[in-house]
């Protein structure tokens, strides 16, 4: 099990400790994480596991999240941030390289899928 600790930066992300829980796949990615240390309010949850997709649809079907929908989710809570009266240059800048990421990723899976190859192993 790896941890990974870039997000420490704050007493809230200090306590949050985010482990890696499987070996890297065929892509060289890990699939499963696990984020622990906070005790959520409608529940006795204390972790939170996320799941990616793990092999290429047409063969495993959806079976786990995708980087676009992490980050869909960032995007909109920084637009709300934006819209309310926590914004700020920093969560626009944020929100910016948020954008800049999905476009990348999107531009990639046009790619792919001109190329023939979305949803296989194949470069």
């Amino acid at each position: 099990m790896r941890t990974i600790n870039e997000h420490k930066v704050n007493p809230a992300n200090d306590k949050l400790t985010i482990e890696v829980l499987d070996e890297p796949g065929a892509g060289g990615a890990n699939h499963v994480y696990q984020v622990r240390g906070y005790h959520a309010k409608e529940a006795d949850e204390t972790a939170v596991v996320i799941r990616f997709q793990d092999g290429p649809i047409a063969e495993a079907g959806v079976n786990g999240l995708t980087q676009e929908v992490l980050l869909a989710i960032v995007a909109d809570r920084l637009r709300s941030f934006q819209a309310g009266q926590y914004a700020c240059r920093e969560n626009a800048l944020a929100l910016t390289k948020v954008e800049e990421a999905m476009h990348w990723l999107h531009s990639r899976t046009r790619a792919r899928m001109l190329r023939g190859v979305e949803g296989t192993h194949k470069v």
